[in-house]
């Protein structure tokens, strides 16, 4: 199975935070999950952790390389950028990668890496990972609580992205 390409700045067990959540459907391809994760403003109606999704210089509402957007999660104000983002192919995963960050004094401030992946499989399957790496003292905290926030959002996304796919791939 195909990984995560990470930067080394934000490479997994050398920052402050890092979690990976994965599922495997039958059922579904990356062709027909890739609309509700590549479209930043559909997050809200299955992801209640993502809130006011918006772009800038006219882009949207759908990422691409390149594009800057923000949303709000866990009560933050996050800007974004997303970096890598490779469609669905036959023969290779969908990739979609955006750095975030919250600025702010040193206690509140953050830098964040988070990645998808989406890869068919033999059988009718798609595998769909995301991870995601995080640099500074709220991710700390994250890090430390039991069980930590961040793992347990991302599966709700995970979750929450699976289900909307296979509900509109039934109509």
């Amino acid at each position: 199975m195909s990984d995560i390409l990470w930067p080394e700045k934000y490479l997994p067990g050398t920052t402050d935070n890092f979690v990976s959540n994965e599922v495997i459907v039958k059922g579904l391809s990356a062709s027909t999950v890739w609309p509700f994760l590549s479209t930043a403003t559909l997050w809200p109606t299955y992801y209640s952790n993502a809130t006011k999704v918006g772009f800038d210089h006219g882009a949207g509402p759908e990422l691409s390389q390149g594009v800057r957007f923000r949303f709000t999660t866990f009560g933050l104000d996050v800007e974004a950028e997303v970096i890598e983002y490779v469609a669905p192919a036959p023969g290779q995963p969908a990739r979609i990668a955006w750095r975030a960050w919250v600025d702010g004094p040193e206690d509140e401030a953050l830098d964040v890496l988070h990645a998808w992946l989406l890869e068919d499989l033999p059988g009718g399957r798609v595998r769909v990972l995301t991870q995601e790496s995080q640099i500074g003292k709220p991710a700390i905290g994250m890090a430390q609580s039991k069980p930590n926030p961040m793992l347990n959002a991302h599966q709700d996304w995970l979750d929450g992205l699976v289900r909307v796919a296979a509900q509109q791939g039934t109509k």
